[in-house]
């Protein structure tokens, strides 16, 4: 347990100019004594940490300190083949770059683990679009990539929903998502993050001007919170439904996921014929109806009166063709 920490405490090092004991302490999960502990072994190990005092002190590595690779283990080799998405690097134009970069590993990796490449790709494959779908590369995206790996200033021109033609803006590209198929591009607009699809682009010129990184910016951190924005801001309207057990147990399989958790945990006990009644967010009375009309008989809407009378109409229709 120890050893495992001491080494990630060489990688943290090794990786940034210096860090405070209350950020390794943070990163490590333990103490500030025990940093201090740990960076004291490591040193009478040989491992080169040196402890700056003072209030803007912290530790680091001197003498341009690297440890070697041959301290992975099979698990770790193997999980380290699987932190990139061969299609993801292809789309971006960074599949050379990945395959060198594997070559390097595979050569530091010791003899007994070299397989480990082989071994993660046909043990685990992931196919990150939907099902149904035919993801489209967006042309311009590795010229967005591009900007993004070398924190470089673009001017592009996107296009919003509906419109036929774009605007054009100066943005500081931070991070790439790939949700679903769909690429988008979290970037830093007149002071204010925001998101944008990559495929709206209608073009991207790449700056020679770098821009300076927010180093407090949290790409996932953000990119949870806009996703769940997102999710709350579609859900404009609200039904009311009486669901049977089997609509319980289908209802997050039928609209949004969140939603439907919220809605049955705030929903009050099932009455005497084991019905539940719920107050569900939705999108709207339309999409609501393509939705909700998959649980069939299992379902009752009470609200708003005009989608129970167009399930009432459904029903009808349904008893007609098949009476």
């Amino acid at each position: 347990m120890r050893a495992a920490r001491l080494i990630r405490m060489v990688l943290l090092l090794q990786s940034r100019p210096a860090m405070t004991a209350a950020e390794l302490a943070r990163e490590l999960e333990v103490s500030e004594r025990t940093v201090t502990r740990d960076a004291q072994a490591l040193s009478e190990a040989g491992v080169p940490v040196y402890a700056d005092r003072g209030r803007a002190g912290g530790y680091r590595l001197v003498g341009g300190y690297r440890t070697r690779l041959t301290g992975l283990a099979r698990d770790e080799a193997e999980a380290l083949f699987l932190s990139g998405l061969p299609s993801a690097l292809r789309e971006m134009g960074l599949e050379d770059a990945a395959s060198a970069a594997r070559l390097k590993v595979s050569a530091a990796l010791l003899p007994s683990f070299r397989d480990a490449s082989a071994s993660a790709s046909q043990r685990f494959h992931l196919d990150a679009p939907g099902w149904y779908q035919e993801p489209a590369t967006p042309a311009l995206l590795p010229a967005v990539a591009e900007a993004v790996w070398d924190d470089r200033v673009v001017h592009a021109r996107y296009r919003r929903a509906g419109q036929d033609a774009g605007a054009e803006r100066e943005l500081a590209p931070y991070g790439l998502v790939l949700k679903a198929g769909v690429w988008y591009l979290c970037a830093r607009a007149e002071d204010d993050f925001r998101v944008y699809r990559i495929d709206r682009f209608t073009a991207v010129a790449v700056s020679d001007t770098r821009f300076v990184r927010d180093e407090s910016f949290d790409l996932p951190a953000f990119w949870d919170e806009r996703a769940a924005q997102f999710a709350r801001s579609i859900l404009r309207t609200e039904v009311t439904l009486r669901l049977s057990e089997a609509a319980v147990r289908r209802l997050p399989h039928a609209v949004d996921r969140v939603a439907a958790r919220d809605a049955l945990d705030a929903a009050g006990p099932p009455g005497p014929d084991g019905w539940v009644t719920v107050r569900l967010p939705v999108e709207s009375l339309d999409v609501a109806y393509g939705q909700l009309l998959a649980l069939g008989p299992e379902l009752e809407v009470l609200e708003p009166a005009a989608l129970r009378i167009r399930f009432a109409a459904a029903a009808e229709a349904l008893h007609a063709l098949y009476r």
